[in-house]
């Protein structure tokens, strides 16, 4: 079974090259094209692969670290860097808005002149 291993860990290194080369856009890969770097790949499946993987194609990093995702920011363009939600401004604008529309429907904003809430047990 051993004897096997260095097969099964090339095979998965070249099926993943290949997925990898194939689904990265034409802009993003590297030194060749997108379509001389596939056949590489299959014609020389360790040195292709290899290549792909060092050399092959823009590896874009976010500059803090960490995966990224989500909109929005300052500059209106793509965060590169993950917020947790209590940092993030549009969530918790968004947050405030789900919760002023909920206390509208169901009545529960309107208070005393003090300022407090209805049923507020602290209150009482």
């Amino acid at each position: 079974m051993l004897r096997y291993l260095p097969l099964m860990i090339l095979l998965g290194v070249v099926i993943y090259a290949l997925i990898d080369c194939a689904t990265t856009k034409k802009e993003d890969a590297k030194h060749l094209p997108k379509i001389a770097w596939l056949i590489l790949i299959v014609l020389f499946p360790l040195l292709g692969s290899i290549g792909w993987l060092l050399a092959g194609r823009n590896r874009r990093r976010p500059a803090g670290g960490g995966s990224g995702g989500g909109t929005g920011g300052a500059g209106g363009g793509r965060r590169t860097t993950w917020v947790a939600p209590d940092d993030n401004p549009e969530f918790l604008k968004k947050l405030g808005d789900e919760n002023n529309t909920k206390g509208d429907e169901n009545g529960d904003d309107e208070g005393d002149d003090d300022g407090k809430r209805d049923g507020d047990p602290r209150t009482k």
